[in-house]
C-alpha cells in the first residue's frame, strides 16, 4: 500500500466528550462490523476500569478503510496521569481528530493533549460533537477553540482549521449543523481531504522507532510504530539502536499491521503503516529498528518521569487471606516485575528496606488504576500513602508542581481560593463566566492529595477540578493535612449497632454493623484533631428490666465508603490502605496501642 494511500489520525477529547461513541459511528460507517452483528458500545473502551471510570486509560490502534485509503485511528487518554501514552503515540500520527462537545466547549484536559499534539506540528481536524444536545452553542465553542489555540502557540495553518458538526450518539455528521446529513460520510470524507498522508520515503532503508509496548503471553515483547521510511519484510535481519546508543542485530519473526479492531499479520509492510514487529526481544520505547547496512537514527522519545510513587506489601492483616486468593509477598513482586515489562510509564523496584515493592507513578490516579487491576486478579496487599518525588538541583530541593483549574458557582469562590491557600496553591488566573468563576493555581502535588474531596464537600458538589504535572519548582515547606483523628478498633470482632450508634456522636463512621473489624483497623474519622481506640463491639447489657427490642429504636447514619483513590488521597504517613478483591479498608501501620505508644515515645 502507498503512503498516499494512508491516514494516521489521533484523536484527541476531554473525558465524556464523546470520543469513543464517535469512533464506535466510523467502524459503523465503514462496515467493519456485519449489519446484523450484536456490538458492544465504546468498543475502543475495552479495558473494564475503562468503561466503568469513563475514561480512556491505554492508547489503542484501530483502522478503517474509506475510498480505497486506510485510516488508522489512534486512540489518546485524556486523563493526564496517562500523559506518558499521549506523548509517544503523537509520534505516529499526521493530523488530528479535536473533539469538542458542543455545549461545554474546549475543557482542560483538551488543552493537556491538544498542547502537545500542536507542538508536534499536527493540523486539528475540528469536530463539534453533541450537536443535538439542549443548550448546544455550536459557533461559540468554535471561538473558544480559536482562541485556545491561538494561546497554545498555534501557526497560521494550524488556525486555519477544517470544522465537522456531528451528533456521534445519533450516527450523523455535517459541514453546518443545521443541513439534513444522516450519516458519518462527511466526516471520513474529511479525514482523507484534510489529514496530510504520511510524509516518508518509501525507497529508503527500513527505519521504524517503537512508540508503543504489548506483552504477548507466547512471544514476549511486541514493538509497535510508524514505518519512517522502507519496506519491512517478515524474516528480515534488522539493527536494534537502543536508547543508551547500544547496538544489535535482530530478526523479524512476526509482522503486524492494524485492521479494523485487531492486528493481521503481514508479509511485508511499507513506509507509512503503523507495524507491530515480533522478534526484539527487550524492545523498548523509543529503540530503533532500522537497516543494518544504511542505519537511520532519529530524535528519542522523552518519557515523562513519574512524580508520586508508593509501596506495595504483603498484607499484614489479621483477615488476610479471607478475600484473595493471591496473598504472598514473592507472587506480589513477581505481579509488579510482570508490570515493569509493558508499561514503561511506570518505575518498579524493590524498595531500599526490602520490605515491599515501590512502584512510581505520574499521580494517584495512575497508581491506583494498577493496584485495581490486581485485585480484580485475585491479589490481596497493603499500600502506604503515596510520597511525591523529590529533585535536588543545584544544591536546592525541588518538587512536583500541578496546574489546576477549577470551574465553580460565583457564590463559592472565595471558599475554593480559601481551600488552595493552606494547602500551598497559587492562583495564575481568574475569569468570571456568566454564573461561573474559572479558576487556575499552581499547587504542589502534595496539596492536592484529598483537595477533591475538600472541594467538592465546600461546593455541594457543584464544582469541577482538573489538574496535570506542570514543572518540578522550589519545595514550599510543610503543607497542612488532615485536620482529624481516626477512630480505630480495639479488638478483632464483629461491629454491633449499638456500639455504633455512641459512636456516631464522636465523629464519621466508616463500617456498618455486623461487619468484621481488627484491633489497629481505622473505623471512622473522630471529630477531634486527636486518634480514638474505640470498642465496635460493645453491645447493651441486658437485664430483667429492659427488652432487647430496644435495639430496634437505633438509627445509623450510613457509613462513609471510600474509593481506591479516596483512600489513598485521605491516608495519613502512619496509615495504610488495605486492599483485596471485596473491600477496601483503612488501618494504622502499628496494629497495638501498645506499639503506637512506643512509636510516639520515640
Amino acid at each position: 500500500m502507498r503512503a498516499s494511500d494512508i491516514r494516521n489520525i489521533a484523536i484527541i477529547a476531554h473525558v465524556d466528550h464523546g470520543k469513543t461513541t464517535l469512533v464506535d459511528r466510523l467502524l459503523q460507517s465503514t462496515h467493519v462490523f456485519r449489519d446484523n452483528q450484536q456490538v458492544a458500545e465504546r468498543v475502543l473502551d475495552s479495558n473494564d476500569q475503562e468503561r466503568e471510570r469513563g475514561i480512556t486509560i491505554l492508547a489503542k490502534n484501530i483502522s478503517v478503510r474509506w475510498n480505497g485509503v486506510k485510516i488508522n485511528v489512534i486512540d489518546t487518554p485524556g486523563h493526564a496521569d496517562f500523559g506518558g501514552e499521549v506523548e509517544r503515540v503523537l509520534k505516529m500520527a499526521d493530523g488530528c481528530l479535536l473533539i469538542v462537545d458542543a455545549f461545554e466547549g474546549p475543557m482542560p484536559q483538551t488543552r493537556f493533549v491538544l498542547r502537545h499534539a500542536l507542538e508536534h506540528g499536527l493540523k486539528p481536524l475540528v469536530v463539534v460533537n453533541k450537536i443535538d444536545r439542549p443548550g448546544a452553542r455550536p459557533h461559540e465553542v468554535i471561538d473558544a477553540v480559536f482562541d485556545l489555540m491561538l494561546d497554545l502557540g498555534a501557526d497560521d495553518e494550524q488556525l486555519d482549521f477544517p470544522i465537522i458538526y456531528t451528533s456521534a450518539v445519533n450516527g450523523y455528521a455535517r459541514l453546518e449543523p443545521n443541513d439534513d446529513n444522516t450519516d458519518m460520510d462527511v466526516l471520513l470524507d474529511a479525514i482523507v481531504e484534510h489529514v496530510p498522508s504520511p510524509d516518508v520515503d518509501p525507497n529508503g532503508p527500513v527505519a521504524m522507532q517503537v512508540c508503543t509496548i504489548d506483552h504477548s503471553e507466547y512471544v514476549g515483547r511486541i514493538g509497535i510504530g510508524r514505518l519512517f521510511s522502507g519496506t519491512i519484510r517478515s524474516g528480515d535481519k534488522i539493527l536494534v539502536i537502543k536508547n543508551d546508543g547500544s547496538r544489535y542485530q535482530a530478526a523479524v519473526k512476526q509482522l503486524f499491521t492494524f485492521e479494523a479492531l485487531g492486528r493481521a499479520e503481514a508479509a511485508e509492510a511499507y513506509a507509512g503503516d503503523i507495524i507491530a514487529v515480533v522478534g526484539v526481544d527487550d524492545a523498548d520505547i523509543g529503540d530503533m529498528l532500522t537497516c543494518r547496512l544504511e542505519p537511520v537514527q532519529l530524535d528519542p522519545i522523552h518519557v515523562e518521569e513519574p512524580t508520586m510513587s508508593v509501596v506495595f506489601q504483603a498484607s499484614t492483616s489479621p483477615l488476610v487471606g479471607r478475600e484473595g486468593t493471591i496473598v504472598g509477598g514473592r507472587q506480589i513482586k513477581e505481579r509488579l516485575l510482570k508490570e515493569a515489562e509493558s508499561n514503561i510509564s511506570m518505575r518498579i523496584a524493590e524498595s531500599e528496606d526490602k520490605t515491599g515493592m515501590e512502584v512510581a507513578g505520574r499521580g494517584v490516579l495512575h497508581l491506583s488504576v494498577l493496584m485495581e487491576t490486581m485485585r480484580r486478579e485475585g491479589y490481596e496487599f497493603q499500600v502506604g500513602r503515596p510520597q511525591v518525588i523529590l529533585k535536588s538541583e543545584g544544591g536546592k530541593k525541588l518538587e512536583p508542581i500541578e496546574q489546576a483549574v477549577v470551574d465553580v458557582p460565583s457564590e463559592y469562590a472565595g471558599k475554593v481560593i480559601e481551600i488552595f491557600g493552606s494547602r500551598g496553591g497559587e492562583m495564575t488566573d481568574m475569569v468570571q463566566r456568566d454564573e461561573h468563576v474559572h479558576l487556575e493555581f499552581k499547587i504542589p502535588s502534595r496539596g492536592v492529595m484529598g483537595l477533591r474531596t475538600r472541594i467538592l464537600n465546600s461546593t455541594r458538589g457543584e464544582a469541577t477540578l482538573f489538574h496535570h504535572f506542570f514543572e518540578y519548582g522550589p519545595y514550599q515547606g510543610d503543607i497542612g493535612g488532615r485536620t482529624s483523628g481516626s477512630m480505630i478498633a480495639m479488638s478483632t470482632e464483629k461491629s454491633v449497632a449499638y456500639a455504633l450508634d455512641a459512636l456516631q456522636q464522636r465523629g464519621k463512621m466508616f463500617v456498618g454493623p455486623g461487619e468484621m473489624c481488627y484491633e489497629g483497623m481505622i473505623v471512622g474519622e473522630h471529630a477531634k484533631d486527636n486518634d480514638l481506640v474505640v470498642n465496635v463491639a460493645k453491645a447493651k447489657q441486658l437485664t430483667n428490666m429492659r427488652a432487647a427490642s430496644a435495639d430496634k429504636g437505633i438509627i445509623l447514619a450510613p457509613p462513609i465508603t471510600f474509593t481506591l483513590e479516596e483512600a489513598l488521597e485521605y491516608i495519613e504517613d502512619d496509615e495504610l490502605v488495605e486492599i483485596t478483591p471485596k473491600s477496601v479498608r483503612l488501618r494504622k501501620r502499628l496494629l497495638s496501642e501498645n506499639d503506637r505508644k512506643k512509636a510516639r515515645r520515640v
